[in-house]
């Protein structure tokens, strides 16, 4: 399909009844087949209908949460929240058809054991006696995103939405600092019974859909669901409690050494992320400066970035700008038809808004490099691994930050090598508060809260919320997306950031064979599950016993160099 700008991109409604029309056919047609070449061909006529679906949810899920008050997209969005259960159905009644083909010793040999792998866990997760209840899940999940899109945020007469106040969040001024913290958690204090009613019914769909497919509770469904085929609940216990271990000791020090290096008696939940007396490092240009050096960045990088940047430039495949009616967060996904990635995000004048574009950047520039893959499954590997291309992109463009940042470049390396590790241990709340929930069905709103509470105090014993009562009260959670609209996706950050880390330090010892090592990842798409992909290329595994003590060393000696921690002997 040839080149167009993403304005241009065509959107027109699934047809329902085609759909079913077509995909009861081909599969009809593959379970008939007989020879191995028209195998092949049924596959590729079934994927032809699976890219058009997908590109047309992709689309539609862009313009809408570009703009969550554009009335027609968000009725297509409604759309695809009642039907895309009902497309996955099409979906399981192909991978059944696969897994039990005539000539799957012959597929298997042609695509490897992967999509076999993702066929039989699709399988376990879905029932077309639970289409009604995905759909609940769906219209639940697009409610609390929209929910915070409306946030009206008024500071001083000015008004932010939850992407645009962050600035004020990490002020210079304390003061400030402290208000539009407080206004902001006021907005999610006001909605508490609303947040808490959503989070109730999506908790309680999600156990009822997990009984329905035959399990205990929706904990195992959950890793089902995110195809984790190579690690299990009791290993990711184990890799938390070495975050707790190796982590959060080191974390502690380096909040002591913040609050000194900012001259604060006390350390706040409104301080955790200022840095610095004169203020956060900042990009020294609007949006258009910040593109500008991105071009430069990835021109220089290598050949591949070279050419991947230029053509997300060249067809208008981001949205990067905070806006009234945007959503939060930052994404990217991937427009099958035209072969393109697309970057969203909220520029807000942080540091973020470097972070954001080159973690986006990551997923993107991998999408792009595997998007010649033959079937739609290995365009993306499980969540994961899509995280190490993200995290590991940050540290890779480390040499051209000066281009952002100017003089501050230095305290944009102090601040984004502690971030990484101050996000650690949080990431592992997140993960044992969803793993808490989804055992314990009948906790009350208050019991919850309660949880994440003494999670803190496991994970996070540094934080003081200044009395903060919606805070002190455990509401903290209730501002992760991924917790309502993508349970169980949390840790894979921290995952991927122990492979970031480990990037961080080979490129600094053998650029070259890091980036090599990096690309060839990105290349494999989703061919093979997650610790395949990381020992294929060279890196060592989170699971491993004592892995973080392993990776340490040199984390440990840089901060204590830069005099982001007092001691460099202990561990």
């Amino acid at each position: 399909m040839p080149n167009k700008i993403f304005s241009e991109y065509e959107y027109q409604r699934s047809n329902a009844e085609k759909i079913e029309s077509d995909f009861n056919q081909l599969i009809s047609n593959f379970e008939s087949c007989i020879d191995f070449e028209m195998a092949l061909k049924c596959i590729d006529d079934i994927n032809v209908i699976r890219n058009d679906f997908l590109s047309q949810y992709n689309i539609c899920y862009i313009r809408h949460t570009i703009n969550t008050k554009d009335a027609f997209y968000e009725a297509e969005n409604s759309f695809f929240d009642n039907y895309s259960p009902i497309f996955s159905n099409f979906i399981s009644k192909y991978y059944k058809a696969l897994i039990h083909h005539q000539f799957r010793s012959e597929l298997e040999a042609h695509f490897g054991k992967q999509l076999f792998r993702i066929a039989e866990l699709s399988i376990k997760t879905f029932d077309p006696a639970i289409i009604e209840d995905l759909q609940e899940e769906n219209q639940l999940s697009s409610e609390y995103t929209k929910l915070k899109a409306t946030a009206e945020l008024i500071v001083d007469e000015n008004k932010y939405n939850l992407s645009s106040i962050i600035p004020l969040n990490v002020d210079k001024d304390r003061s400030l600092r402290k208000k539009s913290n407080e206004i902001k958690w006021a907005f999610y204090e006001q909605n508490e019974a609303k947040i808490d009613e959503i989070y109730d019914k999506l908790v309680k769909v999600r156990h009822r859909i997990a009984l329905k497919l035959g399990y205990q509770n929706f904990v195992q469904l959950g890793y089902d669901r995110m195809l984790r085929s190579d690690y299990n609940a009791e290993m990711v216990a184990i890799y938390r409690d070495q975050i707790a271990k190796y982590i959060v000791p080191l974390n502690s020090k380096i909040y002591a050494v913040q609050q000194e290096r900012t001259q604060l008696d006390t350390l706040y939940y409104y301080d955790e992320d200022f840095h610095f007396t004169d203020g956060n490092p900042t990009p020294k240009g609007d949006p258009d400066y910040i593109l500008a050096a991105a071009n430069k960045m990835y021109s220089e990088l290598s050949p591949e970035t070279a050419e991947f940047f230029a053509f997300m430039q060249e067809n208008q495949l981001m949205d990067l700008v905070a806006r009234d009616g945007k959503a939060t967060g930052g994404y990217c996904t991937y427009i099958n038809n035209y072969k393109a990635p697309f970057i969203f995000s909220n520029f807000n004048g942080t540091s973020g808004d470097v972070d954001v574009l080159t973690h986006e950047a990551g997923h993107a520039f991998q999408v792009f490099r595997s998007r010649n893959h033959s079937i739609p499954e290995y365009n993306w590997p499980t969540y994961e691994a899509c995280e190490i291309h993200s995290m590991s992109m940050e540290f890779f463009t480390w040499p051209w930050m000066n281009q952002f940042f100017g003089e501050d470049t230095h305290k944009y390396y102090c601040a984004h090598l502690t971030n990484a590790l101050l996000f650690l241990p949080y990431g592992a709340a997140v993960d044992e508060f969803q793993h808490e929930i989804y055992s314990n069905i009948d906790l009350s709103p208050k019991e919850r809260k309660l949880i994440w509470k003494q999670l803190e105090k496991k994970y996070l014993p540094h934080r003081n919320n200044d009395q903060n009562q919606y805070l002190e009260n455990g509401g903290f959670w209730q501002k992760q997306n991924h917790i309502f609209n993508s349970p169980f996706y949390y840790i894979d950050y921290t995952l991927a950031q122990f492979c970031a880390l480990t990037y961080w330090d080979w490129s600094r010892t053998d650029q070259k064979a890091a980036w090599n090592s990096y690309v060839s990842l990105c290349n494999l798409g989703g061919k093979f599950a997650f610790t395949e992909l990381i020992q294929k290329s060279g890196l060592k595994s989170p699971f491993e016993k004592d892995s973080f003590k392993g990776i340490l060393n040199p984390i440990i000696n840089w901060l204590f160099e830069h005099k982001l921690i007092k001691e460099s002997n202990f561990q």
